[in-house]
C-alpha cells in the first residue's frame, strides 16, 4: 500500500472497528442491565414477536387461573349449603321416625311438627343463599348452569350445575309435598312416608356427588393452568431473557476490543507522519 497524505486507510479501519466494538459493548451492557436478550426490536425481530404472544398468553393464563379458582370457591360454598341441607334432612327423617312412636301423645307429635316446620323453612331459606351476588341454588327459570372457561384461549369450558332445589314442594324436598296444605302452609308430618325421606336424602346425596365431581374437575383444571403457565414462562425465557454467563463473556471480549481499538487509532493516525519524513 502506498504512503498517502489525504487518505489514511488504516485510521479509517481502526475507527470502524472501534465503533463496531463500542456498539457491541453497549448492547452487552444494555442486555445485562435489563436482563433481556432483546433490548430493541432489531436484536431479534422474529423472537420479539413470538415473545409478545407468549407474554400475552401468560397474562391470560394468570387471569384464567383466578377465574377458575373463584369458580372452585363457588362450588365449595355451594357444597357447604348442601351439607347443611343434608343435616337438616337427616334431622327431619329422625323426627319422622320419632313421630311414628305409638307411645307418643298428640301433644308430643305436635312438638315434633313444630320443629319440622322450622327445619323445612330453613331448607327454603337455603335456596336464597348466594356467592358474591350469584345464586348458589336455583331453577331453570333463573338459569340452571354457570359456564366456566378452563383454558386461556377460551377453547374449553364446563358448566356448573346450580339447578338444585331445596325449597318445600320441590323435587329434592319431596318429603314436604304431603305436609303442605292448599295455602302452602306446612301442616306437619301427617301423611309423610319414610320412603319419601330416604328418597330426598338420596337426591341430596346425588347433588353433593355432582358438586364434588365438578370441584374435582376444576382442581385438575387449575393444576393444568399452573403447569401450562410454567411451560409458557420457560419458553418465553429462552427467547427473551439474557444468558448472563454467555453475555458476560461477550462483554469482556467487547470491552477488550474497545480498549485495543482506542489504543490503535492514535497509532494509525500517527502512521501518516512517515510522509513528512520522506519530504525532509
Amino acid at each position: 500500500m502506498g504512503i498517502t497524505i489525504n487518505t489514511n486507510t488504516s485510521a479509517s479501519l481502526s475507527a470502524l472497528n472501534l465503533n463496531r466494538s463500542q456498539t457491541l459493548l453497549q448492547k452487552s451492557l444494555a442486555r445485562l442491565s435489563s436482563g433481556s436478550r432483546i433490548s430493541e426490536a432489531s436484536d431479534d425481530a422474529g423472537g420479539l414477536a413470538v415473545s409478545m404472544k407468549l407474554s400475552a398468553a401468560i397474562k391470560r393464563t394468570d387471569a384464567q387461573y383466578s377465574n377458575v379458582s373463584n369458580a372452585l370457591s363457588y362450588l365449595q360454598t355451594q357444597d357447604g349449603v348442601l351439607k347443611s341441607a343434608s343435616s337438616v334432612l337427616e334431622r327431619i327423617s329422625e323426627l319422622a321416625t320419632l313421630y311414628g312412636d305409638v307411645t307418643k301423645s298428640s301433644l308430643d307429635k305436635a312438638n315434633y311438627d313444630v320443629e319440622f316446620r322450622n327445619l323445612a323453612q330453613q331448607l327454603s331459606q337455603f335456596q336464597q343463599t348466594s356467592f358474591n351476588g350469584i345464586a348458589l341454588l336455583g331453577s331453570t327459570a333463573s338459569g340452571s348452569t354457570l359456564n366456566v372457561t378452563l383454558t386461556d384461549d377460551g377453547g374449553q369450558s364446563m358448566a356448573i350445575d346450580k339447578s338444585f332445589l331445596l325449597k318445600s314442594g320441590s323435587k329434592t324436598l319431596a318429603v314436604a309435598t304431603e305436609g303442605v296444605d292448599s295455602n302452602g302452609t306446612l301442616s306437619g308430618f301427617a301423611g309423610i312416608q319414610l320412603s319419601q325421606l330416604t328418597t330426598a336424602i338420596q337426591e341430596l346425596a346425588t347433588l353433593r356427588a355432582t358438586n364434588g365431581a365438578q370441584s374435582s374437575r376444576l382442581q385438575y383444571a387449575l393444576d393444568s393452568l399452573a403447569t401450562n403457565r410454567t411451560n409458557l414462562e420457560a419458553a418465553n425465557s429462552r427467547i427473551f431473557d439474557v444468558d448472563v454467563a454467555a453475555e458476560t463473556t461477550r462483554l469482556a471480549r467487547n470491552n477488550i476490543l474497545v480498549q485495543s481499538g482506542a489504543a490503535m487509532l492514535p497509532q494509525a493516525n500517527a502512521s501518516s507522519q512517515i510522509a513528512l519524513k520522506l519530504l525532509q
